[in-house]
């Protein structure tokens, strides 16, 4: 079965700030390696890196006009950070591979959604 995993930043400290640079060393090596071995797995397809949220853009048509919002749709709280798609057993399994992502574990929280196609 193929699932999504939709990772969600929280308050997951990100490279580059404060709150990144108050972790140990050990911290943020293990947080490298776990993200190093889940992109080598072979039933895991990482997506590509996506920008902060604070340089997204929000587009929605609303009686057929198009309105543009600075920012991500979900408040910082909710950002995406990114996703995987997954070839796993089963819903267990697919569990058991988004608890490996630092975010689940960092203050984030990781999604689970089966794949479907609705066309």
């Amino acid at each position: 079965m193929q699932f999504v995993l939709v990772i969600y930043h929280g308050t997951t400290p990100l490279p580059g700030t404060p709150t990144w640079d108050s972790l140990s060393k050990d911290q943020k090596n293990a947080a490298y390696a776990d993200y190093a071995t889940l992109n080598e797995m072979e039933n895991l397809t990482p997506a590509p890196p996506l920008g902060l949220s604070e340089n997204a853009m929000t587009v929605r048509v609303e009686n057929g006009s198009t309105v543009i919002k600075e920012g991500p749709y979900l408040d910082a709280e909710g950002a995406v950070g990114g996703f995987y798609m997954v070839e796993a057993e089963d819903l267990d399994a697919a569990v058991a591979l988004a608890s490996r992502v630092p975010q689940a574990r960092l203050g984030g929280a990781v999604e689970v959604r089966p794949s479907a196609t609705y066309w």
